[in-house]
């Protein structure tokens, strides 16, 4: 099988104009449900890093292009675990584009109609408290859709962070979400066959750590990491994690150096794709094939799918992570 080969396998929406791609969504929402019915999946709501694509003020090419094209566009990092023999349905990450990214879910996964107003998700799964991964909590508060007791599973620093400052601790307060704990290292069943472990990640921890999950279904595992600050600060070893697993979405912020002009990106650490392309350059190309790239900043070149950056993604065995991927467990 070769890399392009594997990575359809993963399903990602085709790149189509933005009128087309709304009327194949509606249409399109049935099959996608009837393709996993069986079995536990993840779909990808957001590739993009917390500013999305196109970003706010940005000028550059990339940016330009998204905006003349829809389906160049890149949500917030975020995904929707989903167990369709239950119904049941987890956000991970909560991004500013929350409103959006939980239409798509609703294409996906509809939840059972219930009356007053019901958690969205049965769950929310946070990885820090940098902006694009938990300030879509708020639109859980009462301003905006007041949720009853949505659970939110973070760290004990993060539950701090919630619980200790405004607007967050409101929706404590009010019982809008309801902070739990997780341990590191221990899994968080939520079904017989399906289950979430957390673990540490080395990052820029301003207001809480960071985490990387660990998703296990009934046949295959994912693990997913947007942000880390370098794969050589990692207390796990990264390649034993992408052996134990069937599919890795891995931090792709940036592609390389230099990407962002008139900033030192050493303020701003990231594994570059072009660095972790060399790491796991010795790596079976079996394993290289389970990485997908995701969190790919609007400076990243690789947000553009016929580029050359894609390209040598590619060609190193690797892909990158698309909105509205389908990666069943």
């Amino acid at each position: 099988m070769t890399a392009a080969e594997g990575h359809a396998l993963m399903d990602p929406l085709p790149r189509v104009s933005g009128l087309f791609l709304l009327l194949m969504s509606a249409c399109a929402a049935p099959d996608a449900q009837d393709s996993t019915a069986g079995q536990p999946y993840v779909l990808v709501l957001g590739s993009a890093q917390d500013g999305g694509l196109p970003q706010i003020g940005c000028q550059q090419d990339l940016c330009k292009q998204a905006r003349r094209d829809p389906s160049m566009r890149r949500m917030v990092s975020s995904l929707l675990l989903v167990d369709p023999r239950n119904k049941k349905r987890w956000l991970i990450d909560a991004t500013p584009d929350l409103p959006e990214q939980l239409e798509l879910a609703n294409q996906h996964a509809p939840r059972p109609m219930e009356q007053g107003r019901p958690p969205l998700f049965d769950g929310v799964f946070l990885t820090h408290a940098h902006m694009g991964h938990y300030t879509g909590l708020m639109y859980l508060g009462r301003e905006v859709y007041g949720s009853d007791r949505t659970k939110v599973w973070c760290s004990r620093r993060m539950a701090n962070f919630l619980q200790d400052n405004g607007p967050w601790k409101l929706l404590v307060e009010e019982d809008h979400i309801q902070v739990e704990t997780l341990v590191l290292g221990q899994e968080l069943e939520l079904a017989t066959d399906l289950g979430v472990t957390a673990f540490q990640v080395p990052h820029r921890d301003e207001f809480s750590d960071t985490l990387g999950f660990r998703i296990e279904g009934p046949s295959k595992t994912l693990i997913f990491i947007p942000d880390i600050d370098k794969w050589s600060q990692f207390d796990g070893d990264i390649e034993l994690m992408i052996e134990g697993a069937d599919h890795a979405l891995l931090d792709g912020t940036f592609f390389a150096d230099g990407e962002i002009p008139g900033r030192a990106m050493a303020d701003i650490p990231h594994p570059f794709i072009e660095e972790s392309l060399d790491r796991f350059s010795a790596m079976p190309a079996r394993e290289r094939l389970k990485i997908q790239f995701i969190h790919l900043n609007h400076t990243n070149p690789a947000t553009d799918p016929e580029g050359d950056a894609a390209a040598t993604i590619t060609a190193a065995g690797c892909g990158i992570a698309s909105d509205g991927q389908v990666i069943e467990l």
